[in-house]
């Protein structure tokens, strides 16, 4: 190839790559995270305690947009996340928990956010949009719940319009 061609094929590689990557889908945030202990849904999956599908490989991509209420983020690749019998294991907790998330990739934050699923919330916790270490725990008042309880954990990330999303089974005043 003459070098007049190779100049007007690289010419048309740089004028035509702008385009392609405007016709690609938007990333979602640079961010991964999960509830490890108690173990939740996905770690249960990632620790082969219960059978799963993909979630088992990557737990901590449980992220859709924020403001879903179910344990799958609206993510429908990790559905069965939200599916009540596939026999989760259910850990004993007083009136108080501590939730410890384990972060692979920190990203700012705004807050954590523990529910009841089914709608009440427990507890928030502030971030402030900054970046959060690869480890944290929060501690949240149970007072007024007794029983099974699931409990839905999310990560609002500060400068995108997705969360992470994980769920946690407790039994309530079994310790």
């Amino acid at each position: 190839m003459s070098w007049k061609r190779k100049l007007l094929s690289a010419a048309a590689v740089a004028a035509a790559t702008p385009i392609l990557f405007a016709l690609l889908p938007a990333g979602t945030a640079n961010a991964h995270g999960y509830v490890s202990a108690p173990a939740s849904r996905q770690a249960q999956c990632a620790q082969r305690v219960v059978p799963c599908g993909d979630i088992q490989w990557e737990p901590q991509s449980v992220e859709g947009p924020k403001g879903q209420m179910n344990c799958h983020g609206g993510n429908a690749r990790f559905a069965e996340l939200s599916d009540n019998n596939r026999g989760w294991r259910v850990s004993p907790v007083g009136s108080s928990v501590t939730f410890t998330w384990t972060l692979t990739v920190p990203h700012r934050t705004s807050t954590w956010e523990y529910y009841v699923l089914g709608g009440r919330r427990l507890a928030t916790f502030d971030q402030g949009g900054t970046q959060p270490p690869y480890s944290l725990s929060h501690n949240v008042n149970l007072s007024g719940l007794s029983g099974r309880q699931t409990i839905l954990a999310v990560w609002n990330v500060y400068d995108t319009s997705n969360a992470f999303y994980a769920c946690i089974d407790v039994n309530v005043g079994a310790l």
